[in-house]
């Protein structure tokens, strides 16, 4: 029975993949955009983030006041993340020798995709928008795995 069910949704994701545009080229892409979201910090390429973002892309996160202890929407935006990429880990201190970077791509239709990406210390929801022929960051919402972190 289960070889079955698994058969089935096989035929069912291939339908769906070439009834909605998507292609194994579609899927690398949408993977690289991840990929080279997390490792322009692992390698201080800002350039590489610079690829994968759209410039209006806005990463978001809940955060905690201290004082207040209420928590609130915290924004960054492309141009800080390309900073962050210049200078986060210069001295080869904030990641581990082989870093976490599991991407799995949750779903596409036609230009859009979410992402879901596992890195050593949190995740990203990531939406990738595809624009004249290129896949593109524009939306990020993560958390530390240990959300008191935050």
């Amino acid at each position: 029975m289960k070889k079955n069910v698994f058969t089935l949704n096989f035929i069912i994701c291939l339908i769906s993949f070439s009834f909605y545009g998507q292609t194994k080229k579609d899927s690398i892409a949408i993977r690289q955009v991840a990929l080279d979201y997390i490792e322009s910090q692992h390698n201080v390429k800002p350039e590489q983030f610079e690829r994968a973002a759209h410039p209006r892309m806005v990463k978001r996160t809940f955060w905690m006041n201290k004082k207040t202890r209420k928590e609130y929407l915290r924004e960054t935006f492309t141009d800080a993340m390309i900073l962050l990429a210049e200078t986060y880990n210069q001295d080869k201190d904030k990641f581990p020798e082989n870093p976490k970077k599991e991407v799995i791509i949750l779903d596409v239709y036609d230009k859009v995709a979410s992402v879901k990406l596992v890195a050593d210390d949190w995740i990203d929801y990531m939406h990738i928008v595809k624009l004249n022929e290129k896949w593109q960051l524009v939306n990020v919402l993560w958390q530390f795995n240990n959300s008191e972190k935050h």
